[in-house]
């Protein structure tokens, strides 16, 4: 199957929500119950580095980052989400859209990109570990999930090569520096 990677557009809304609900209902993909409202998402992704993958317009997956801080100093740091539609799993589509969002990540000024994974989430760990990051940490019964059981997470982290000075400048990051100066 040949399926494209291209930027993330508000017409696939819809889409990223039905894939997004079945890691919802997987209960190893995220401690949400439900789905965020496209503003909400919207205000809390980089506008530069979402992703989907598509074929026959038909979306596969999405990837997407969002900031781990509003302080200057993780300006740089990233956490990355991805979800593959169920149907779709063991296709590579993972491994595609996953590279394609480091790639615009280094673009962006991003010099470190982290996962926090449910533990039992081999699928998500294996794919993070085939694109180049490793686990840095652990979080026991950091947070229970929508049936109340506590759950453990792996925390994964890929380091930029190159050597970035000034850190991101994307939009977002852009926009939280002018908050700040106002303040």
């Amino acid at each position: 199957m040949e399926y494209i990677i291209r930027p993330m557009e508000k017409s696939d809304w819809g889409e990223i929500v039905e894939i997004y609900s079945q890691g919802i209902q997987s209960n190893n993909a995220t401690f949400n119950t439900s789905c965020p409202s496209y503003e909400e998402w919207d205000n809390s992704h980089i506008k530069e580095c979402r992703f989907v993958a598509e074929y026959d317009s038909e979306v596969l997956g999405w990837a997407a980052l969002s900031l781990v801080s509003a302080r200057e100093c993780f300006k740089g740091v990233a956490e990355d989400s991805i979800y593959i539609d169920l149907n779709h799993w063991g296709e590579g589509v993972g491994e595609k859209l996953l590279n394609a969002l480091l790639e615009e990540s280094e673009k962006c000024g991003f010099w470190t990109v982290q996962a926090q994974i449910i533990q039992n989430n081999s699928v998500s760990i294996r794919l993070h570990e085939k694109c180049g990051f490793r686990m840095v940490g652990y979080r026991e019964r950091i947070a229970k999930d929508r049936f109340g059981m506590w759950r453990n997470i792996v925390i994964m982290e890929h380091r930029i090569k190159s050597d970035i000075e000034g850190g991101c400048d994307c939009d977002m990051v852009k926009a939280m520096k002018k908050e700040q100066e106002m303040a």
